[in-house]
């Protein structure tokens, strides 16, 4: 539905005093003052009337003024045949004045009137009131024409001005308040990400770790079941074992990655093939710095694809490689393949599923599937 320019009112924010600065809401309380105390002081000094009149006038003065106030509020609140009545009660006020011989606070009462009118009222209204104003004023100014035409003219336009800039001072208050919400927005989006990114990470160490010890538990209990020597089963808890230990280490490394204090990553994959058998790492390109979100992604990848081996192909030959590119690191994990495990068929995938959607929200992407003789993982992250 078109806005219509004419039935539509000046906004609340430009009808209030909201966005309106301390110096410039005092400059327009001194001038009220002035212009009230002016006209009380016109009024009791008129020698031409006597004292009922002068209070009449003083009466009228404060009259006119709960009348402003009062169309002050109900123009702020949209309710215009109030708002109407209101102003006509103020003209009828002015005219009473002038009737009673108060000329010049007559005359001060039509032109505020005029400009309240072009700067409050829509303008299908405005124009009326304003018109009716400024024609009683013309009317009881005893100036030559042209000076009258002049005056007239000038508070026409500067009702609209004010208009105008109270429009301007509430769409920069609006926009101020978009933009405070856009920033509440954004700030709570980062928050809910950072949220997301933590869960990522414990749910990745807690699920490397934990599938690691039931691979060796699961092995110890068959193990058992089939009567195997206890030194054997042994083997396998204290296997179990060490995944704890190295489930708590990797923990304390991921809180230490979300404060952003993490190892080298080549010094990580170091350290992660020497807790396997048969596996070397690899680096090679000109290595550059990775964001805290990358470098967790290539870390949890080779833990997840080593993870992986050990459960479907152990004993198997593992190499690491990670090698930098100009605009990508890539990570590839590629093992020598060998009889399956007895624990193979155990687990549903979610991994490597979850590697390849920490890829995916980093722009990446994560490769797995049989290589030439084995099984490969390859990830791939922007730099």
């Amino acid at each position: 539905m078109t806005d219509n320019v004419w039935t539509r009112w000046p906004s609340r924010e430009a009808l209030s005093r909201a966005g309106v600065h301390r110096a410039r809401r005092v400059l327009a309380w001194v001038t009220r003052a002035i212009v009230l105390t002016m006209l009380v002081a016109t009024t009791l000094t008129n020698s031409e009337l006597g004292g009922w009149a002068v209070a009449g006038g003083v009466a009228g003065v404060a009259v006119s003024g709960l009348l402003a106030w009062g169309f002050w509020r109900t123009t702020l609140e949209h309710r215009l045949p109030v708002s109407l009545a209101l102003l006509a009660l103020l003209l009828a006020v002015a005219a009473a004045g002038y009737g009673a011989g108060f000329r010049i606070p007559s005359l001060v009462l039509l032109c505020g009137c005029a400009v309240a009118a072009i700067e409050r009222l829509p303008l299908a209204a405005a124009l009326p009131a304003s018109v009716v104003a400024l024609s009683a004023y013309a009317a009881f100014d005893d100036d030559v024409w042209l000076t009258t035409a002049a005056t007239t003219a000038g508070l026409a336009l500067a009702g609209y001005v004010l208009r105008l800039d109270a429009e301007a001072r509430a769409s920069a208050q609006r926009l101020l308040t978009q933009e405070r919400a856009a920033h509440a927005a954004e700030a709570e989006s980062a928050a809910l990400a950072e949220r997301a990114r933590i869960a990522r990470e414990i749910h990745d160490v807690l699920a490397h770790s934990l599938s690691a010890q039931l691979v060796h538990l699961e092995a110890a209990r068959l193990l058992i079941e089939r009567g195997a020597d206890r030194e054997i089963v042994l083997e396998r808890v204290v296997a179990a074992r060490g995944m704890a230990r190295e489930g708590l280490s990797e923990t304390r490394q991921a809180l230490s990655a979300l404060r952003g204090e993490m190892s080298p990553l080549e010094d990580f994959l170091g350290e992660l093939v020497a807790t396997a058998d048969r596996a070397g790492v690899t680096v090679t390109g000109e290595r550059q710095p990775l964001s805290a979100e990358a470098s967790q992604a290539v870390r949890r990848a080779a833990q997840e694809a080593l993870t992986n081996v050990r459960k479907h192909a152990p004993g198997a030959e593992i190499h690491i490689r990670l090698d930098y590119g100009e605009h990508e690191v890539t990570l590839d994990v590629r093992d020598s393949g060998g009889k399956p495990g007895e624990l193979s068929g155990s687990g549903a995938g979610y991994g490597l599923l979850g590697m390849r959607e920490r890829a995916e929200l980093l722009g990446g992407s994560l490769d797995a599937g049989p290589g030439e003789e084995g099984f490969v993982v390859t990830l791939r992250v922007p730099v």
